[in-house]
């Protein structure tokens, strides 16, 4: 993911006086963040078609995939594709020296929306079992999205303050992580939801949970715990520059 601070890097070797060359470079990094919101709002359509059913009552035989199953696979594909423009953007940012407006702004909306939304998804009524008690087969429930949501809007009002206040606060390596951890995380459980359907609780609480239903779970709990912990260091930071009392670039105190 592009650092929030703009594009820069590399300018390409050649290819700079041709006009179409040269439009490629100013252009192909915005053109990738704003396909990740394009596809992002695909995936977003696709999950709100999606409703869990029982394999009884989906009609499912065997290891016969049903449409919803299918409907869950193209959405792992167009999260999976959406996260890759988030690697492009910034690859190619960097190497063509690409800052733009734009682009510092757009990004890190188009990678908030893709992540955050996708939770929100996964939280929701479609993946929710008809059983007694109700399960979120996706492993993922609303406490989690206030989790990763909350610690989305907390770093990005730590970070907009004080690089407004002139001290330098690029992205760390721990929010690099989370958000590669993230971007396997969703389409993960959506593929295992597909193929394995974790729905299928076992009756007896003594029996042990299906495998996809385990894998699911591990992987869920993992990626909270880095999302919070990727946290930590910003926080860290922060009350080290509030501190130190470090000058802002008009003079003042940057706390």
């Amino acid at each position: 993911m592009p650092s929030i601070d703009g594009h820069a890097g590399q300018a390409p070797a050649s290819g700079h006086d041709h006009p179409a060359a040269g439009w490629l470079y100013r252009s192909l990094p915005n053109l990738l963040t704003s396909s990740r919101v394009v596809l992002a709002v695909v995936f977003f359509v696709l999950l709100s078609w999606y409703r869990h059913r029982a394999p009884v009552a989906s009609g499912r035989e065997g290891s016969v995939l049903t449409s919803a199953d299918w409907l869950l696979l193209w959405a792992a594909a167009v999260f999976s594709v959406a996260a890759i423009t988030d690697v492009l953007d910034g690859y190619f940012a960097r190497r063509w020296r690409q800052v733009s407006v734009f682009g510092r702004i757009m990004d890190p909306f188009a990678d908030k929306l893709l992540v955050v939304g996708a939770f929100v998804f996964l939280a929701g009524p479609g993946f929710t079992t008809d059983g007694r008690p109700a399960e979120q087969i996706s492993g993922v429930y609303p406490w989690m999205v206030v989790v990763v949501l909350g610690r989305e809007l907390l770093v990005t009002s730590i970070r907009a303050a004080f690089e407004g206040a002139g001290v330098p606060f690029g992205a760390s390596l721990s929010g690099k992580l989370k958000m590669a951890l993230q971007s396997v995380c969703v389409p993960a459980v959506l593929v295992l939801i597909a193929l394995a359907d974790p729905g299928e609780r076992p009756h007896h609480v003594a029996e042990p949970a299906p495998l996809g239903r385990l894998l699911i779970d591990t992987i869920v709990w993992a990626t909270m715990i880095v999302t919070l912990w990727s946290g930590l260091p910003y926080i860290w930071r922060a009350w080290a520059v509030v501190r130190d009392g470090r000058p802002s670039r008009d003079g003042r105190r940057a706390a």
